[in-house]
């Protein structure tokens, strides 16, 4: 298998319908929403960063930082992977490029996500890659937090 290059790109209007076009697997459904309603909501958020993952030339993914700089507070508010390049490694590549560029934030210490519990949960996936579990709760989601 050829190794392909994972990188974080901007949404434009060359792109956008491509990244709205990628979808989860039907269990994963009801813990993420459609990309098109995540990119129109980041839309109208002057502080969120947006960006389409791409391996090689191809969109296969979706992730949105919701930034609140004067907090130095950072949460992964939407994330996702294509169904069909699932277990190929992208995800944990773009989580860590996500990572990397929450750490140049002015003042950030932790990086938050949050999880729906349930039996297709990405909990383990996030802990695999350093994030824990914080006890609190937000709107039924479950908040987890990396230190940086």
């Amino acid at each position: 298998m050829i190794s392909k290059t994972v990188t974080l790109q901007e949404i434009t209007a060359e792109n956008v319908r491509q990244v709205c076009d990628l979808s989860v697997n039907t269990k994963q459904k009801n813990y993420v929403a459609e990309n098109a309603i995540a990119i129109a909501e980041a839309c109208y958020s002057k502080n969120d960063w947006m960006r389409a993952v791409y391996a090689n030339d191809t969109p296969v993914g979706l992730m949105v930082v919701k930034a609140q700089p004067e907090k130095a507070e950072y949460l992964l508010w939407r994330f996702m992977i294509d169904a069909q390049y699932q277990q190929s490694n992208y995800g944990r590549r773009a989580i860590e490029l996500c990572i990397d560029y929450v750490r140049t934030r002015p003042n950030t210490v932790e990086f938050l996500t949050s999880v729906v519990p349930g039996d297709h949960c990405p909990q383990g996936f996030y802990e695999s890659l350093g994030f824990c579990l914080t006890g609190q709760w937000h709107k039924g989601e479950a908040m987890m937090k990396i230190m940086l």
